[in-house]
């Protein structure tokens, strides 16, 4: 097999071999491949003989030498021919040079864009037409002689020609076989000129950028991807168009995913070589395991102390709620308060292990937000220092949201309370949420001395505190796992005047449906009953198949829920009528009566956030 290296080799040797002059230039008007001949044709310098050489500079350095003749605007010569090649079309003609001899030039378009040119020397040719003119009559002899070296030139171009055809087929076939390969791979490959230009794309840009085009040859970074991913990009850009390979990681600002970028530069000095890979998956499972471990160690370290812990703390409630009942002198009372109150915040300390160790399982239900909000600044602000003022801003869509709200109002109420001790002192904490494509951001900022650079890398573990020996440390950690349970993610950072902590959580609205249930267990279509109206549906019941039937035209309902197993029949029977339909049933998975039913599947038992992930999947799609 012969190598890609020998392959290019020996496409390079042939084509020096070759007696006329010939270029390739890519869709980004960058030369891709020249012959020998190109370079002694036209005498150019050797940068821009070289791959990547700009063909704007190489018009630039034709029309200043002369090779057009006179030029009144030589910019303006070269800016029109710059304009031609953009829209390259098919062509043929023949000019004269400056320097008195005569060319043919040939051009056509890649089909994967930019163009191939031939140039040949016809000088002797027009030699011999203009001889044939001057002295048809005479040299009638030298005419037919004439007219022999004619034809074998011709035959002679017309073999090159085809030779050139046939280079120009190879390297067609091995672009497209190597765009194909570069297409198949989950990732975005591409190269970027010097003015951060796009002159190679494998179009995988909308994979891992998503709502981005996947046609940007030529286009440049700042267009294709937005001003802030730029901005974002362009220190690491820079080092890299330097010489300085890059890899780093970034989050796309519209989708939250978190992508893995590798910068290369290329070796002629003309560009990168960009790889960009979609790593959120990977950043999660990262995280997710480093915060599991994180907490099994402090389960570790809390549950075999947190039962004798208990213990003690109910006999000193007990012994002090005697003395408390005692006739002492009011400074032994006062000691008895302390002490009671002291316990208590063990006691409340414990309740916090046992729920950063324990597993939970969030609890969905149709959310007021903005309402969650006032109410939350309601009871925050009292708690405040004196003199510090709560802001709280606002731009949600209209409707209930489906959220965790008791997790969510926690996990505010933590961080307002943190941001209120950060602050040592009167300032200002500003309550933000907004949504943004398919999130909710809720970011709290203040204006104390920000996060160092060791808070930022260790905020989230548990017991990690800056209050020296006045905190537990466990606050940000359980909004961390709290946020991790609702499917969102936790970013902390700081801003010109202080800290910020930021709340991504999906968006989900809340659209009320009429729900067909269908369940022959009377206890069990009360508890799924009750799921369906917490979430905010309402409730058609059936407790059989015919009762079904006779029920699902009508009017308002929108979605079908049976157990697949009923007393007179299949619930799966339900399935492409009318309504979507939606199946529950206790059979696991592989079970003959659940294969292929034609709608999602839900296994019993279930809990609400289950069955509102199920409702949202089965639900009618609008069309718009």
């Amino acid at each position: 097999m012969i190598s890609d290296q020998l392959r290019t080799e020996l496409t390079r040797s042939g084509l020096n071999l070759i007696g006329q002059a010939l270029s390739i230039f890519d869709a980004g008007l960058r030369l891709a491949v020249a012959n020998r001949q190109y370079q002694a044709m036209f005498e150019l310098p050797e940068e821009l003989t070289r791959p990547g050489a700009s063909f704007e500079d190489t018009i630039r350095f034709l029309v200043r030498r002369g090779e057009y003749g006179p030029q009144d605007d030589p910019e303006a010569a070269v800016a029109l021919r710059v304009a031609q090649a953009r829209t390259f079309q098919p062509h043929y003609f023949e000019r004269e040079r400056a320097n008195g001899r005569w060319i043919a030039v040939e051009g056509a378009p890649l089909s994967q864009g930019g163009w191939i040119a031939v140039y040949t020397d016809i000088t002797p040719i027009k030699r011999q037409e203009a001889l044939l003119r001057a002295h048809s009559a005479e040299l009638s002899e030298q005419v037919l002689e004439n007219a022999e070296r004619l034809a074998a030139a011709n035959r002679e171009l017309a073999a090159t020609n085809a030779a050139l055809q046939e280079t120009q087929r190879v390297l067609t076939r091995n672009e497209a076989r190597t765009r194909q390969v570069t297409e198949m791979v989950p990732a975005h490959i591409a190269h970027m000129d010097a003015e951060y230009r796009y002159t190679f794309s494998n179009r995988q840009l909308p994979l891992v950028f998503p709502g981005a085009s996947d046609q940007i040859v030529g286009r440049r970074i700042e267009e294709a991807l937005g001003s802030e991913t730029f901005t974002r990009l362009r220190p690491h850009l820079d080092r890299a168009l330097s010489g300085e390979p890059q890899v780093f990681e970034i989050t796309h600002p519209t989708s939250g995913r978190r992508i893995r970028i590798a910068l290369t530069p290329d070796r002629d000095g003309h560009g990168v070589y960009i790889l960009s890979t979609d790593v959120s998956a990977e950043v999660q499972a990262r995280e997710a395991l480093a915060h599991a471990s994180r907490r099994s160690l402090a389960a570790q370290l809390t549950s075999g102390l947190a039962h004798d812990f208990g213990n003690l703390l109910t006999i000193i409630l007990a012994l002090q709620g005697r003395l408390q009942a005692m006739d002492l002198p009011e400074a032994a009372q006062v000691d008895v308060e302390a002490t009671l109150s002291a316990a208590r915040r063990g006691v409340a300390l414990l309740d916090r292990l046992a729920r950063i160790s324990a597993p939970r399982e969030p609890s969905f239900q149709p959310t007021d937000l903005p309402a969650l909000l006032r109410d939350l600044g309601s009871m925050a602000r009292p708690s405040l220092t004196e003199g510090t003022v709560l802001d709280i801003r606002m731009d949600l869509p209209p409707g209930p949201l489906l959220l965790d709200p008791g997790a969510l109002q926690d996990s505010l109420l933590n961080l307002i309370l943190n941001a209120d001790a950060a602050m040592a002192g009167p300032g200002r904490i500003t309550l933000s949420a907004r949504t943004s494509g398919d999130w909710i951001e809720i970011s709290v900022e203040d204006t104390g001395p920000g996060f160092s650079d060791e808070a930022l890398r260790r905020a989230t573990e548990p017991f990690y505190s800056t209050k020296k020996g006045q905190g537990s440390g466990l606050g940000l950690s359980m909004v961390y796992d709290q946020t991790k349970l609702a499917d969102g993610t936790l970013r902390l950072g700081n801003t010109a005047h202080g800290a910020r902590v930021s709340l991504r959580l999906p968006l989900r609205p809340v659209a009320p449906q009429m729900v067909l249930l269908v369940e022959d267990d009377d206890t069990i279509r009360a508890e799924v009953r009750s799921m369906l109206t917490g979430l905010g549906h309402s409730v058609i019941e059936a407790a059989s198949l015919s009762e079904a039937r006779a029920l699902t035209d009508l009017p308002g309902l929108s979605l079908v829920l049976s157990d697949i197993q009923l007393g007179d029949g299949l619930g799966r029977d339900l399935v492409g009528g009318p309504l979507p339909a939606l199946l529950m049933t206790s059979l696991q998975p592989g079970d003959p009566l659940r294969a292929d039913p034609g709608c999602p599947v839900l296994t019993k038992p279930f809990t609400a956030t289950r069955l509102a992930a199920a409702l949202a999947e089965a639900a009618p799609k609008d069309p718009a």
